[in-house]
């Protein structure tokens, strides 16, 4: 016995024009339609369940008449629940109804237009450029990111200041970053024994594990604030700023590490350590030059490994260090640290196209210093000038030399030559290093 009433199959027969159907067809058709809806609720009921939901929806209804190839219905596409009225057309026989809901054709002629929506495009703009965020609207404004500044944070921030500036809810960071015990116990570890003076053992085994453990990568960060403190703060410690420095190289010899996002938070602190004006407060006047030294040989390994993530880098460091190089108003030294640092930034090319040009013109600022017996700024005036022959002899690697040296007859006219190029003072001290082809690859420069 079907639960389908055969006598409404009886109906739709007759409503499409056919009249006898026999009481078998009747119980068959019956049945078959049973099975047949039996079958669309259980595929529609298992898309409700893989839908976490507990409604069924006329969208699960759908989906099912599509797996199982059906024609699916029209007009019910809805993810709200439908809304059946009852009515009655007779005794026992309720009929069962979708409620529409009615509108008032007044209120819709005179609601106002929905705005037109917006054509999807796409537009890029500039964050930031080298560091600094320019002020086009979509960006924050500053004074927003000021106010912002002013609002005390953290769990300890009073909360009526908090009040006053408008916000009733403490500020949480939206970066988590704990570190473990362990890790904070290596940070603690490390900066104890670099600023340990009188362990040099300890020193040493804190530089080579940082050089070589692979589990610190969570470190980085710790440690590159810990660098340019120290060295902000440490200026008149030449311990202090060489240990710095070792810790920076030591980081950028690890392999394991990724130092690239860092890289311009490191530059700064080399750049203060090669041409900054006072370094440490030993009385001895060269005492600072092993750190700008230091310093250089950074830049070098900066520049060698980081350029292709910066294109600019190469041209900002070779600025920087051209201008200390022939400001007047700089210490010695600062020019010392801007002429070894154009040497590691560009090598021959950068010596012979930034250096060599401005040789002679710096001779009138070097000559006085050098003419002071028993000064301090002799000894830092010797200094420079080794620097500056040390840079050109660079450029003896990019020339053909001579084999057997030149005539005695061109020799006066080679030595001219050379002394309008670079000075008096320099060609007489690459003349002494009989060296001819030195001369002739500064002379070609």
């Amino acid at each position: 016995m079907s639960v389908w009433n055969p006598e409404n199959i009886k109906d739709v027969a007759e409503s499409i024009g056919i009249n006898s159907l026999s009481d078998d067809v009747l119980r068959g058709l019956s049945s078959d339609i049973e099975y047949r809806i039996s079958q669309v609720l259980e595929e529609a009921l298992k898309f409700m369940r893989h839908s976490k939901r507990t409604t069924l929806t006329t969208l699960d209804i759908s989906q099912a008449l599509k797996v199982l190839e059906a024609e699916p219905l029209y007009g019910y596409e809805s993810t709200r629940p439908l809304r059946f009225g009852e009515a009655s057309i007779g005794p026992g026989q309720p009929l069962f109804y979708v409620e529409d809901e009615e509108m008032d054709f007044e209120k819709l002629i005179n609601a106002p237009l929905p705005k037109v929506p917006r054509e999807i495009s796409l537009t890029a703009h500039w964050l930031a450029v080298e560091g600094v965020q320019p002020s086009i609207p979509q960006n924050p404004a500053s004074a927003d990111t000021r106010s912002q500044d002013l609002v005390p944070k953290g769990p300890g921030a009073n909360p009526n200041i908090l009040a006053i500036n408008g916000n009733d809810v403490a500020v949480k960071p939206l970066v988590k970053h704990i570190l473990s015990k362990e890790l904070q116990l290596y940070f603690d570890k490390v900066c104890s024994a670099l600023l340990d003076e009188s362990n040099e053992e300890y020193r040493i085994a804190a530089l080579a594990s940082m050089r070589n453990d692979p589990g610190i990568h969570q470190l980085v960060p710790y440690f590159v604030q810990l660098i340019a403190e120290k060295i902000t703060h440490g200026l008149k410690s030449l311990f202090v700023l060489t240990q710095m420095m070792q810790l920076t190289s030591a980081m950028l010899d690890n392999q394991n590490l990724y130092i690239d996002p860092y890289i311009s938070s490191l530059i700064s602190p080399i750049l203060t350590c090669l041409v900054g004006r006072r370094l440490g407060s030993s009385p001895d006047p060269i005492a600072h030059l092993p750190l700008r030294n230091l310093a250089a040989a950074l830049l070098d390994v900066v520049c060698k490994k980081y350029t292709k993530s910066s294109s600019t880098l190469k041209p900002r460091l070779a600025r920087t260090c051209l201008k200390h190089f022939l400001d007047p108003t700089k210490p010695l030294g600062a020019n010392y640290g801007g002429i070894i640092g154009l040497q590691a930034v560009g090598g021959p090319e950068v010596v012979g196209t930034l250096i060599v040009p401005n040789l002679k013109e710096y001779e009138t600022l070097i000559r006085e210093p050098l003419e002071e017996e028993g000064s301090p700024k002799q000894a830092e005036a010797e200094a420079v000038v080794t620097a500056l022959v040390g840079a050109l002899q660079m450029l003896e690697d990019d020339v053909v030399g001579l084999t057997n040296g030149y005539a005695s007859e061109d020799r006066e006219d080679q030595a001219q030559r050379l002394s309008d190029k670079v000075g008096d003072l320099l060609a007489t001290r690459i003349l002494q290093m009989e060296r001819p082809t030195l001369v002739k690859a500064i002379i070609e420069a």
